[in-house]
């Protein structure tokens, strides 16, 4: 998967550069995820107009979102730089953010202030915002940056912890491309463009991935970055819902709701918890 370049896939999450200079396969290496997101990433990660801030992109996804919260208050984990919570708080929808990065959220702060956005400082998985609401969302394959399992069942149940019943989690997520990958072959390229190639490599025993960005000019020199994360299965990601209370209410291809088929690399899942009685 490509998680900082093809947009037009939805391979991108919304930390989309979740890249790391040199060596990198997550807390097992040496470095935190608050770490990954330090100042350069924060300060070139937006893209206005292009890539995940092209409004073909972007302005979907508010829509769907602004529906679902169905007049309700919204949270987004991984609120990143606000590129989606900015304009869905535009639209009148109530947001708050939780975000690892302190450089991700001075970045956000230069375009909505506190009043406007509250935005808590910490981890998806455990951190808590004030008050309830109607949706949570994460974006663009943020929950693959939690490294284990046992981190990803803990998010889910964070976000069943936000919600009023009734309440809808709302995940983007790639969908594992395996089949792509050869017997007896650890790597696929994804991408190779001019002045870019991406590669993945895959530990399938652990469903870990790392995607490497090679990107280079007219030279002999080209700048390597690196993303680690753990994918999931549609299916495993559907135990997981079940294991905090959620039930699926519905997946499609995009947030246009196109019907889901075998060879669509993304998926949008809305999970929610049962009303109450």
């Amino acid at each position: 998967m490509d998680m900082g370049q093809d947009t037009e896939q939805g391979q991108e999450h919304e930390h989309g550069q979740s890249q790391v200079q040199g060596q990198g396969q997550g807390h097992e290496q040496g470095y935190e995820r608050a770490e990954v997101w330090g100042a350069e990433i924060a300060r070139r990660y937006d893209t206005p107009g292009t890539g995940m801030f092209a409004p073909e992109v972007l302005t979907p996804t508010v829509d769907r979102l602004a529906a679902l919260a169905d007049g309700g208050a919204a949270l987004e984990f991984a609120v990143g730089t606000g590129r989606v919570a900015v304009p869905l708080a535009a639209r009148g929808v109530p947001v708050t953010g939780i975000e690892l990065s302190p450089p991700m959220i001075e970045q956000l702060r230069t375009k909505a202030d506190e009043a406007t956005l509250p935005v808590i400082l910490g981890d998806m998985a455990t951190a808590t915002a004030p008050g309830t609401y109607s949706l949570v969302y994460l974006v663009f394959n943020t929950i693959s940056n939690l490294l284990t399992q046992a981190e990803q069942v803990a998010c889910f149940r964070n976000a069943a912890r936000h919600l009023t019943p009734g309440g809808r989690f709302v995940i983007e997520l790639w969908v594992p491309e395996l089949r792509k990958l050869p017997p007896g072959q650890a790597g696929t390229i994804f991408t190779s463009e001019p002045g870019y190639i991406g590669l993945d490599t895959y530990d399938v025993l652990r469903q870990r991935v790392v995607s490497h960005h090679f990107n280079f000019g007219e030279g002999t020199e080209a700048e390597l970055t690196r993303s680690p994360h753990r994918y999931i299965w549609p299916a495993e990601l559907d135990l997981m819902a079940q294991l905090a209370g959620f039930e699926l209410e519905s997946r499609h291809a995009d947030w246009t709701g196109t019907e889901l088929t075998a060879d669509d690399r993304s998926h949008v899942s809305v999970y929610r918890l049962p009303p109450r009685a």
